[in-house]
């Protein structure tokens, strides 16, 4: 599952040259064998710290959009999916450190920067949030 997930973020990095909430959502959608309708990828173009603001990580962003979309699909009620963003927003900041672009990227977008400097962050993320939602469907 980690050589499969480093190989993809990779391959949408650096091929399709999409952003770390999109790589998240097909990463996760792929991973669980999930369609993500276009609408929904075109949705997240500016969720990269907010289009580049540096605000909640694309990541967290992305993650929490699938929880979404995978939790519906499982049949759980909107509160259930509401709780299962909460508690995975409070795991990811304990783990990560912070939910924000601003302190996971501390350095920024600039032109300056090597590309996709957040790929090891990415595949950390993406591989975080598929644990994470495999404990939530085998009910733990």
């Amino acid at each position: 599952m980690r050589e499969y997930i480093e190989k993809r973020v990779h391959e949408l990095y650096w091929n399709d040259d999409i952003n770390c909430a999109r790589t998240t959502l097909v990463c996760l959608g792929e991973l669980f064998e999930t369609a993500i309708e276009p609408q929904t990828i075109w949705s997240a173009a500016g969720l990269h710290g907010a289009g580049g603001y540096r605000a909640q990580c694309g990541i967290v962003e992305g993650s929490l959009m699938f929880i979404g979309i995978y939790l519906h699909a499982l049949g759980k009620a909107e509160e259930e999916i509401v709780s299962a963003c909460y508690d995975f927003a409070a795991a990811f900041d304990k783990t990560f450190g912070s939910l924000r672009c601003l302190e996971l990227r501390p350095s920024g977008f600039s032109e300056d920067d090597s590309p996709h400097m957040c790929e090891r962050l990415t595949c950390d993320g993406i591989e975080f949030a598929y644990r994470y939602l495999l404990r939530i469907a085998e009910g733990k």
